[in-house]
């Protein structure tokens, strides 16, 4: 009577990989749809609440703030990711969501600096602060919660972690690219950007309530309860962080160069905001459609060597790709060049979260893949516009970003070089599969 009474909660307890997929990446939707639409309209953001006598240093300061929000990341990875091993991943899931709709809130509803004076830039900086740190713990939580209740299907289940990245980059370009369309300059400087962050604030109440009947997985449920992940990662996980962390760069800078691409196309190479958020909305699509089918397809082939096919292509391609553009800017160029860099992220991307779930056992994998991505981000995403944008005005070149991914794509090229799974873990227990 007991086993039989066992058995029916664990089926209870098991939700549907629809239901489960659902919940967790609405989460990781509202926060990317949240950045990306920053970046997209960073020239309006900088307009409205960093007015300065030079644009350029407007859009620095925009850009400026935009990296200085993940800076707090990798604090809300250590503080969200070791309350999700140690409480739970559904308690820390909500804590995320409710506060990326706080600093939405704040964005949405905060006059500009010509009414409010200093008011302005100071409360979007600290919107960007509190939607920083709730990020910093939704990527490991969620990726958790996904691998460890459908491990058998880990590398398709995590690379929906990714795909919904790209909807919500094609969400926030359909957004730039109808707005460009139906309102005026006037009016998208006056109150026209605040339209999108309007609706990612709709997306959490949604969000919140679905994470709210789900249950944990039951591989957590099992685990060897711990005090302090935390000390356990950074007393005998430290390479393992360094292994995410390198296995993270590349990703994390193509998707944040994707970001840049509207102030990129319309401010280096002079081409139409039309034009610009068009090439967004074709890297969205890409991301969104292709990255699942390489989750399917390394099911059956494996993962690394989709990885190696994807570094290798890019440290190869980059360069040729970015001169082919800025020798000559057009729109069918800048179309070209977004959709290969989306192609090949969305074949790298698809497996990233499961390898950085496989470094990592139960009791600490919350918080080493929290830390390690928002690391990752941090260093080598978040500023990377700012960094772009700062190589361009020092060399005079507009080939810079194309040098930066260069360099990006060799450090997880040898990430991936040492990366291997634990002995005696291969194709067993809990990893699933070899890295």
């Amino acid at each position: 009577m007991n086993t039989l009474i066992g058995r029916q909660r664990s089926v209870a307890a098991t939700p549907s990989l629809y239901k489960t997929l659902f919940a967790t990446c609405i989460g990781n939707a509202l926060e990317w749809f949240d950045i990306a639409i920053y970046g997209f309209f960073a020239s309006y953001i900088a307009q409205a609440f960093f007015p300065t006598a030079d644009p350029a240093v407007s859009l620095l300061l925009t850009f400026g703030s935009f990296g200085v929000s993940f800076l707090i990341r990798p604090l809300g990875a250590v503080v969200l990711g070791a309350y999700a091993d140690r409480v739970g991943r559904k308690k820390a899931l909500l804590m995320s969501i409710s506060l990326m709709m706080l600093g939405g809130a704040v964005i949405v509803f905060m006059p500009a600096y010509a009414t409010v004076g200093l008011a302005a830039p100071v409360m979007v900086l600290l919107a960007r602060l509190i939607q920083g740190f709730s990020a910093g713990g939704e990527f490991g939580s969620s990726t958790a919660f996904l691998v460890e209740h459908f491990p058998h299907r880990r590398a398709f289940i995590a690379s929906w972690q990714f795909a919904t990245q790209g909807a919500s980059t094609l969400m926030a370009s359909a957004f730039g690219l109808g707005l460009a369309h139906s309102l005026s300059e006037a009016q998208m400087e006056s109150w026209g950007w605040r339209l999108p962050f309007a609706f990612g604030l709709l997306i959490g109440p949604v969000g919140l309530y679905i994470r709210r009947h789900l249950h944990e997985p039951e591989s957590f449920s099992r685990r060897e309860k711990i005090r302090s992940p935390l000390r356990l990662l950074v007393g005998q996980q430290k390479s393992l962080m360094l292994l995410a962390i390198g296995l993270m760069i590349i990703s994390t800078g193509i998707n944040y160069m994707l970001n840049y691409v509207p102030t990129y196309a319309t401010k280096s190479l002079h081409l139409s905001a039309t034009t610009a958020f068009s090439a967004t909305l074709l890297a969205g699509i890409i991301l969104t459609v292709v990255t699942p089918l390489m989750g399917l397809w390394a099911e059956k082939i494996g993962r690394r060597p989709l990885m190696w096919g994807s570094l290798s292509l890019l440290l190869v391609t980059i360069y040729p790709a970015f001169a082919l553009v800025v020798n000559q800017p057009t729109a069918g160029r800048l179309l070209l060049l977004v959709g290969w860099l989306a192609l090949l992220k969305s074949v790298y991307f698809s497996v990233v979260p499961s390898m950085m779930a496989d470094l990592f056992p139960v009791t600490t994998r919350a918080s080493g893949m929290a830390i390690s991505y928002n690391v990752a981000v941090t260093l080598f995403g978040g500023f990377a516009p700012l960094i772009c944008t700062l190589l361009i005005s020092a060399t005079g070149t507009s080939l810079a970003p194309g040098y930066y991914l260069m360099a990006l794509t060799l450090l997880s090229g040898w990430a991936l070089l040492k990366s291997q799974i634990r002995p005696g873990e291969e194709k067993t227990g809990e990893r699933g599969e070899a890295l």
